[in-house]
């Protein structure tokens, strides 16, 4: 099992444990690929919840750039909302597993089949 392999694994593991959702392992691993050598960094590889220049960065890099979302208050609300789910007390909130939540919620998964 290749190491990005093992980390799918570990983000699944995230999702179907501490967030209750089973997810749809395709969009997962296209999510995860798409996050490039950030997953392999301990610090980039996830999102800290009371950092407010990584929520802008998630905001900015992710749903502006990558899922071409306009920028406005429903952006915030959504990864206020994703950060809720993921549990706030929670230090490690895995980057591919905060931008997958973020794809569903949008219902951008189109983004990834091009």
């Amino acid at each position: 099992m290749s190491k990005r392999d093992a980390l799918i694994e570990k983000y699944a593991d995230d999702l179907k444990n501490k967030i209750g959702v089973t997810p749809d392992m395709d969009l997962l691993r296209k999510v995860t690929i798409g996050c490039g050598p950030s997953i392999y960094n301990r610090d980039s590889s996830t999102v800290s919840a009371s950092d407010q220049s990584e929520l802008d960065t998630v905001r900015n890099n992710y749903l502006i750039k990558k899922l071409g979302l306009k920028d406005g208050p429903a952006l915030n609300e959504a990864i206020d909302k994703v950060m809720e789910k993921y549990g706030k007390s929670n230090p490690n909130k895995y980057r591919a597993v905060v931008y997958y939540l973020l794809c569903q919620h949008f219902n951008k998964e189109s983004v990834y089949n091009k």
